[in-house]
């Protein structure tokens, strides 16, 4: 049973029980600086429509004037930090260990918090250890009364084999609800993601991952993923990188909250 500061936060987020979009700018915690995102504090104006933003522990200070407003985005502030999402390193583990407790991410003033966890590691001492530390973030969460995204995530992330990473996903999501997140994000995998939804009893975020060819496909990734029962949506570079990301983030909004038909809402925005 949620705690009513959970409850309320979570509304919010969810505000009118429409899906969420948000934009994650955490990128340069694993790929360091990325076209578009050398400086965040420019970027995040255009990002004011977002339901919430998705930030690093350090940054939050250097981009807190967007979450100052009355109506401003919720603030998500990263917890955990996991060797696997150096992937520009190739490593094969998922080491995972806490940047800041909850007390000092709300301090910092994050509404939501989120904490990755990697399972099927090649050791299992490391995937004992990773639930441990999300278990112990879950006990804080409930204690404080804010919302914690579980963020499923594989060592190797999409590049795996598509079979493979649908049953990893659908495992994991049902791992980390067991354990007692709130919300969960994760890779859209395709089409059987719906089997996805259906076994995890809390709200999936799914994520835009890598760069797509063309801004329509990133809004046709969107449409699939809410088709198929995801309540929203966690997108990045294909928000940040766009040609005019304020535009994209509108269409996208569109998409999601109202399930419109991503190509003509494609048109409508004059998106390739």
């Amino acid at each position: 049973m949620p705690t009513t500061g959970e409850k309320v936060r979570l509304s919010r987020l969810f505000s009118g029980g429409q899906n969420a979009v948000v934009v994650a700018i955490d990128h340069g915690l694993y790929f360091g600086p990325l076209p578009g995102m050398i400086n965040l504090p420019q970027v995040l104006n255009a990002l004011g429509g977002a339901d919430a933003i998705l930030v690093s522990p350090g940054m939050a200070v250097h981009c807190s004037s967007v979450f100052e407003q009355r109506g401003a985005p919720a603030m998500i502030l990263r917890l955990n930090f996991a060797s696997n999402y150096l992937s520009i390193w190739n490593y094969s583990h998922s080491h995972s260990v806490p940047m800041l407790s909850i007390a000092e991410a709300v301090a910092q003033g994050a509404d939501v918090v989120l904490a990755s966890l990697t399972l099927q590691n090649p050791d299992q001492k490391e995937d004992a250890k990773n639930v441990e530390l999300l278990s112990r973030y879950i006990n804080e969460k409930r204690t404080l009364g804010i919302p914690l995204i579980g963020e499923v995530f594989p060592t190797g992330g999409d590049d795996a084999n598509p079979a493979d990473l649908h049953e990893i996903v659908r495992i994991g999501c049902r791992v980390v609800a067991e354990l007692g997140v709130d919300m969960v994000k994760t890779f859209y995998t395709g089409k059987n993601f719906e089997d996805v939804t259906a076994s995890t009893p809390v709200p999936i975020l799914a994520l835009g991952a890598k760069k797509t060819p063309f801004e329509k496909d990133a809004l046709r990734l969107a449409g699939s993923a809410v088709r198929a029962g995801a309540r929203g949506v966690v997108f990045g570079r294909n928000v940040i990188q766009a040609r005019q990301p304020e535009r994209f983030l509108d269409a996208l909004k569109e998409v999601v909250k109202t399930q419109a038909d991503p190509d003509k809402v494609a048109a409508k925005f004059g998106l390739e």
